[in-house]
């Protein structure tokens, strides 16, 4: 297969191929490369074309424009789903995605994200479960999940289930950004490499997809490319709470709210959904019981369903993301009050509530 477009070319992505090299830009950059999906469609496609095909010898993963990789998912049209009484169509959103996710995690060819600037929720879902990630200085990771109503979801928390349990909780539950250092102290990056060297490295990186043994190349490219990312605050603060397995979200948040330096987290904390918080913890600890992707993806699934459904999911995108007044009226608005039930139904765990 030659240099040049494929059949799968959309309105929202590029896909092309240099020499043995797959492609796929995410070209939405007025919207930060949100995932519509049709996006989601397309890269799954383009993914399954390429899995059995020997003149493909790996894949790239970029981003279009100047402001980040991806933002995440499309939640405003999943709300609309729900708002407008068709909830299973949201559902059939998540459950591409997920698919999506899945089949990332477990290609059997070189991924390579090559990330920039703002790298959240689904955009995570993407880059994180590529073989190869390659990051740059002024990158910002979150998953703001909570802030919406939602849950941190497309396989992140199988991800952050190998790193500390403090800095998993703290990033997934609060949803603040962390940057390029933190994003390695949490294992959602693997390199760091200037914003200059990326020309020449994707050049690089085609050249090594050439070869048979292509992984090992690319892996040699990033190490020899990567500069020292420096300190990582937030994992630095994470790792001021007690090291123990908490028993419930409250118990967590409590723990954060005691501890002096972690005020403004605390802060943050306080004003996400109860509902969102819970489900995150709960889900964490269940991807540490599973420790892998395709059986977190299927609990985040029937997580995602329960969710999506709750007032909080339309009450947090409305105010967060459509009349953006960042005024959520959360329902419960406290953890105490929260019937943990049904989210710990979903999840299939024994965590208490």
């Amino acid at each position: 297969m030659g240099t040049g477009e494929t059949p799968l070319m959309t309105s929202e992505l590029r896909i092309s191929t240099t020499g043995r090299l797959g492609s796929i830009v995410l070209d939405r950059p007025k919207a930060i490369n949100a995932l519509s999906l049709e996006m989601i469609e397309g890269i799954a496609a383009a993914l399954a074309q390429w899995r059995d095909d020997p003149d493909i010898g790996a894949v790239l993963f970029e981003g279009a424009g100047e402001k980040g990789f991806c933002a995440g998912g499309d939640v405003r049209a999943a709300r609309a789903h729900v708002i407008e009484g068709r909830p299973e169509d949201a559902d059939r959103y998540f459950a591409t995605e997920y698919r999506m996710n899945a089949l990332i995690a477990g290609y059997p060819k070189p991924l390579v994200a090559l990330t920039h600037g703002i790298v959240m929720g689904g955009g995570i879902g993407i880059a994180g479960h590529c073989g190869m990630r390659i990051t740059q200085p002024g990158s910002r990771f979150a998953m703001p999940e909570s802030a919406i109503g939602f849950f941190a979801d497309v396989g992140v928390s199988a991800i952050l289930a190998k790193a500390p349990l403090n800095r998993a909780l703290l990033f997934l539950m609060s949803g603040v950004s962390v940057g390029a250092s933190d994003a390695l102290a949490l294992g959602l990056a693997d390199v760091v490499v200037p914003s200059e060297a990326v020309e020449p490295l994707r050049r690089d990186i085609a050249d090594a997809a050439r070869s048979s043994h292509a992984r090992e190349h690319i892996v040699r490219l990033m190490a020899a490319g990567a500069v020292v990312a420096g300190e990582a605050p937030f994992a630095a603060k994470a790792d001021l709470l007690p090291a123990r397995q908490w028993e419930s979200p409250a118990e967590f948040v409590a723990a954060v709210g005691d501890i002096a330096a972690l005020g403004e987290i605390a802060a943050v904390l306080a004003l996400r959904s109860p509902g969102s918080l819970a489900a995150t913890f709960h889900a964490q600890l269940a991807a540490r019981r599973l420790m892998a992707v395709g059986p977190t993806l299927e609990m985040e699934l029937r997580l995602a369903g329960l969710m999506a459904r709750r007032a909080d999911f339309a009450e947090g995108v409305r105010a967060v993301l459509v009349d953006k007044d960042q005024a959520p009226r959360w329902s419960p608005d406290r953890l105490e009050a929260l019937d943990q039930a049904p989210i710990l139904a979903a999840v299939g765990g024994p965590q208490s509530a």
